[in-house]
Parts: structure tokens; C-alpha cells; sequence
């Protein structure tokens, strides 16, 4: 994995275009999908995100760039990482790929002194079962308005060390 510049979050955002919809489309309406992707993946909002402590890093398989993570130290001023995002291009899936990147992000939470790590995954999202697989636990369900007559029904899931 390879820590993300400014000017390389335009390929963040082309891989969330093409990513998206085929993991969400199923739990999603289209009109969700298309306002989250719009809101969250726009280059002003990923730069504030870099800006306020996101590190954004990319997975390349040879020279093709395949996915990406974003990740916060001590997020809400705990000693925790939060994983804020991770996907890998669906025909990458499967192939060992987000286990190495899981792998690779809890590297960085030990060698950063934090306790552990967290995220947020759709309640309906089958990634769920992938966190459960690498060790992952259900914390607590939370729902968060994102505006727009939308929320994200999510669970917090942790991996303490």
C-alpha cells in the first residue's frame, strides 16, 4: 500500500464510482447510492478529510491501482484507529486482498501506539462477515443521518489488540 497525495484522490474517487455500486446496489436505492457517492466521494470532500487527519492510502496489484483505505488515528480522541473506508475493485475480491490491507492497517494502528481499530459497516453489508472472519466484533449498532431523508444503519465493529 502506498500513502495517497492530493492529487491522486481523484483515482479514490473513480475506484469508489466503480466499486460502489455493485457492493451496495443490492442493500441501497439508487438515489442513496448516487447522493452517498456524490457527498462523500467529491474531491472538495475527500481533500477536507485528508485536511482533518485522514490518511488515504491505494493497493496496487503490479501497476494497476485495485483499492484503497482511509484511516484516522485516535478518532474521537480515543486511542483507536478508525478504518473509514476500504474497497477493492469487485473483480479483486476474493483473492486475499482485503485481508492484506486488514493486515496492513493493523500494522500501522500498533506502530501509532493505538489500542486497537474500528469501523462502521452496513448492518446488510455481507463485509460483515468478513471483519467477523479476521477477528472483528459487533460493539454496538448506530444510525447516522446523513441527510437528505438518509441514514446509515450501521455496526460498530473493534478489534482491540
Amino acid at each position: 500500500m502506498t500513502v495517497c497525495n492530493r492529487k491522486q484522490l481523484s483515482i479514490v474517487r473513480d475506484l469508489a464510482y466503480t466499486i460502489w455500486p455493485s457492493s451496495y446496489i443490492k442493500i441501497l436505492s439508487e438515489a442513496q447510492l448516487d447522493y452517498m457517492l456524490d457527498t462523500f466521494y467529491s474531491i472538495d470532500n475527500l481533500e477536507k478529510k485528508m485536511d482533518a487527519g485522514q490518511v488515504f492510502e491505494l493497493l496496487l496489484e503490479d501497476t494497476k491501482v485495485i483499492g484503497f483505505v482511509s484511516y484516522e488515528f485516535n478518532c474521537k480522541e480515543t486511542e483507536l484507529l478508525k478504518l473509514h473506508k476500504i474497497y477493492l475493485l469487485p473483480e479483486t475480491q476474493g483473492k486475499g486482498f482485503g485481508k492484506f490491507m486488514i493486515n496492513e492497517v493493523i500494522k500501522i494502528a500498533k506502530s501509532n501506539n493505538q489500542k486497537g481499530i474500528y469501523l462502521n459497516v452496513n448492518k446488510y453489508n455481507t463485509a460483515k462477515f468478513f471483519y467477523e472472519k479476521l477477528g472483528f466484533v459487533i460493539s454496538k449498532e448506530e444510525v447516522i443521518d446523513i441527510g437528505n431523508d438518509y441514514v446509515m444503519d450501521d455496526y460498530v465493529m473493534e478489534y482491540l489488540f
